[in-house]
C-alpha cells in the first residue's frame, strides 16, 4: 500500500471579514499599552525548501489550537535549533491566524491532517524522524462533549490510540540512542479527577472519576497512554493541567466569551450560583511546564500543572468586568457588571477543580510565573487589540450561542 506524501508546508490565505465596531474602539483607547502582534493578512506562494540541519524534530498534534499553538511559538520563539513538524485537521477551534510569524520559517512544517488516520501518522514519522511526540490535539469544550458525545470518542480515544500504535512501531525501529531518547508527551486535564469537595486537591495519585463525555474520553485516552507504556516499554509522559487561559483561545471558552461579550454589550451568562471553583493556569506558564516535561520528566510518569489561582466562576467574571471597565472606558452600556445574568446550570456540572503541583515544582523547578490578576489583565488587553483574528475565527458557525444546555 503507498503511503501518502504529506505537504512540506501548507500554505494559506486568511480570509476578510467585517469589522466589529466595539473592538476597534476599544483597541484604539490602549493603542500604545499593549504590543500586540497583529496578525497580518498573507498570501504565501509555495516554495521548495532546503532541509536544514536540527538538533531535534518534534511532531506536535493540535498545534494550531489554543495550547498547542502557544506551544508552537514558544518553542521556535526561543530554541532555534528545534524544527516543529504541526498536524492539525483545523476544526472549528484550529485556526492557522495564530501562527502567522511562521508561516514562511522551514523550522514549522504544517500538515493538515486527522489522528486518525494511521497512514498519515505512519507517512509523517517516517519523513520527519521526530525525537518526540508531543499530543494535544483533543476535542476539549465539555458543553460540546454535552450536545455531541460521539466525537469526543473518535478524537480523543481513538486518535490517541492511533497515535500510540504508530508511535510503538515507529519507537521500536529506531536506534539505540534515538529509542533511549524518544518521548510521547500526552496532555491531558485535571477533570478526569472528577470534582472536590470545599477542601482537598488532585494529586497524581487521585483516583479517576470523570462526570462529562469530555473529561471521561481524557480518562480513557490517558489510561491508554500509560497501558502502552507499561505493556509495551513506549517511553511516555503525561501532563494533567488545570483550566488554562490566554490569548488566542477560541471564544467559545468562559473567559473570552466574556470579554468579547462585555465589549459588545451582550448579557454575560454565569451557570448556576457562579460559585463553581476552576484553578486558573495561564496558557504561557502551562506551555513552559509541557516543556520541562518533556526534556527532564521521568518516563512513564505524570505531572499535574496547576496555576495556584482559585477563582469561584463569578470571581473571574466580575474581574474582567472591572477591567474590560479600565482598558475600554466610555462603553454606553458600562459598567460591564451590570450585563451578569445567572442562567441556570450546565448538567453534571463539577463543583471545584484544585491542583497540587508539589511534584513538578520539587522535581522539575517549575511554577506558574504569571499570577491570575496579571495574566486577566494580558488576557484582556489582547483581545481588545485583535478584533481582526477575533472576526476571522467567528467566521464558521459558532455565534456565542449557548451550548452543552442539554438535560
Amino acid at each position: 500500500m503507498n503511503e501518502p506524501e504529506p505537504p512540506a508546508q501548507l500554505r494559506f490565505r486568511c480570509r476578510s471579514s467585517t469589522t466589529l465596531s466595539p473592538l476597534i474602539l476599544a483597541s484604539s483607547v490602549i493603542a500604545g499599552m499593549v504590543s500586540s502582534g497583529i496578525l497580518q493578512v498573507l498570501q504565501i506562494q509555495s516554495v521548495q525548501m532546503t532541509e536544514p540541519s536540527f538538533m531535534r524534530t518534534l511532531l506536535v498534534t493540535g498545534g494550531a489550537g489554543f495550547i498547542g499553538g502557544e506551544f508552537v511559538r514558544q518553542v521556535l520563539r526561543e530554541e532555534p535549533n528545534s524544527r516543529i513538524v504541526n498536524l492539525d485537521k483545523l476544526t472549528y477551534a484550529g485556526n492557522l491566524d495564530s501562527l502567522s510569524e511562521f508561516a514562511a520559517d522551514s523550522r514549522h512544517q504544517f500538515v493538515q491532517g486527522d489522528i486518525c488516520d494511521p497512514s498519515l501518522i505512519k507517512s509523517l514519522l517516517e519523513q520527519y524522524t521526530p525525537d518526540s511526540i508531543v499530543h494535544f490535539a483533543a476535542e476539549s469544550h465539555v458543553d460540546r462533549s454535552i450536545d455531541g458525545p460521539r466525537i469526543f470518542l473518535e478524537t480523543n480515544v481513538l486518535g490517541t490510540f492511533t497515535l500510540l500504535q504508530e508511535a510503538r512501531g515507529y519507537w521500536s525501529g529506531l536506534a539505540d540512542s534515538a529509542k533511549t531518547n524518544f518521548r510521547f508527551l500526552h496532555v491531558s486535564t485535571d477533570e478526569v479527577y472528577g470534582s472536590l469537595g470545599d477542601t482537598g486537591l488532585f494529586t497524581e495519585t487521585t483516583p479517576y472519576d470523570p462526570h462529562s463525555p469530555y473529561s471521561a474520553s481524557k480518562a480513557a485516552s490517558d489510561h491508554f497512554v500509560s497501558a502502552f507504556h507499561h505493556t509495551y516499554g513506549l517511553p511516555t509522559l503525561m501532563t494533567n493541567c488545570s483550566n488554562n487561559y490566554g490569548p488566542y483561545q477560541f471564544p467559545e471558552k468562559l473567559i473570552p466569551l466574556m470579554i468579547l461579550n462585555a465589549l459588545e454589550g451582550k448579557a454575560l451568562p454565569v451557570y448556576g450560583d457562579g460559585l463553581n471553583v476552576r484553578d486558573w493556569l495561564y496558557v504561557g506558564d502551562h506551555c513552559q511546564a509541557i516543556r520541562s516535561v518533556l526534556k527532564s520528566g521521568r518516563v512513564g510518569q505524570t505531572y499535574n500543572v496547576g496555576g495556584n489561582s482559585e477563582r469561584t466562576n463569578i470571581d473571574v467574571v466580575t474581574t474582567i468586568c472591572r477591567i474590560v471597565d479600565e482598558l475600554a472606558p466610555g462603553l454606553a452600556h458600562g459598567p460591564c457588571q451590570g450585563l451578569i445574568k445567572y442562567v441556570p446550570d450546565r448538567p453534571g456540572h463539577d463543583r471545584r477543580y484544585a491542583i497540587d503541583a508539589t511534584k513538578i515544582t520539587s522535581e522539575l523547578d517549575w511554577s506558574p510565573s504569571v499570577t491570575f490578576d496579571e495574566g486577566m489583565r494580558q488576557t484582556v488587553a489582547w483581545y481588545l487589540s485583535n478584533a481582526e483574528w477575533i472576526n476571522r475565527v467567528q467566521s464558521g458557525d459558532y455565534r456565542r450561542e449557548r451550548l452543552g444546555a442539554a438535560s
